[in-house]
């Protein structure tokens, strides 16, 4: 059975390959959702081949409620999303896969129950699917080619749910066994380099030595170092003036 995770149900309309219905429980499950409901789906049911690109995820399948119609299946929703990639010449809102999936979350929230339909591969979802629809979620794509597989459009789909329902760090830094370093080991690094770069004279003419060293501080405070960079650094400038030394 399906878990208690609050989530919208991914309703498939006729879906016709068993492939792209597997494919589909892939996308769900890896973002977490595992309440599919399947419409009439061209090849019957159980499929064989949805079963074998569904892989890990066939428990998404094992839960699936099939359904005799897009009627049946939307009976007990609050509110309904319908992908299509062009216009339907119905006046409904239109909105992309991130928005309806932030208002989708909201309406979780206050207990709605909310699903998401998806057409079959050949034309899409039919007017008659859509007219049963509250909005419809339209992908930003190519229009000089709009078409996404079945399980494409499912991925971005539950990609926007994750994204709205969970907290997502947008970038992080994986620290393998080591911690960023603090100002002083930094000012550390800063001023043995200082004092060698002197040694050697490289700070020249006199009059810009200062404005050198500024600069060459500056760069240092632009780096985010670790502590295992600082002891590299260090090991480094201390291998060459070993290496300066026994060269002489």
């Amino acid at each position: 059975m399906p878990s208690d995770t609050p989530q919208p149900a991914f309703v498939l309309v006729r879906p016709q390959m068993g492939e792209n219905i597997g494919g589909a429980a892939r996308a769900m499950l890896n973002f977490g959702l595992d309440k599919m409901r399947v419409v009439d789906p061209r090849d019957g049911w159980p499929n064989e081949r949805a079963v074998a690109m569904a892989s890990g995820a066939g428990r998404v399948l094992d839960g699936a409620f099939l359904c005799e119609s897009t009627e049946a299946a939307l009976e007990d929703c609050h509110y309904v999303f319908a992908t299509t990639a062009r216009a339907r010449g119905l006046t409904k809102p239109v909105v992309t896969p991130e928005k309806a999936m932030q208002q989708a979350a909201e309406m979780i929230t206050r207990g709605e129950k909310v699903a998401v339909l998806f057409g079959p591969e050949r034309a899409g979802l039919e007017n008659e699917d859509i007219a049963r629809a509250n909005a419809i979620i339209n992908v930003p794509v190519n229009p000089e080619y709009a078409s996404l597989n079945l399980a494409q459009c499912v991925l971005l789909t539950a990609y926007e749910w994750k994204r709205a329902s969970s907290e997502i760090t947008a970038e992080r830094v994986d620290m393998a066994k080591t911690d960023w370093a603090n100002h002083s080991e930094m000012d550390a690094l800063a001023r043995h380099y200082e004092d060698r770069l002197d040694e050697a004279g490289f700070f020249y003419p006199p009059e810009k030595a200062e404005s050198m060293k500024v600069n060459l501080r500056n760069m240092w405070s632009r780096m985010r170092l670790t502590r295992a960079d600082v002891q590299m650094l260090h090991g480094v400038m201390r291998q060459m003036v070993r290496w300066k030394d026994r060269s002489e």
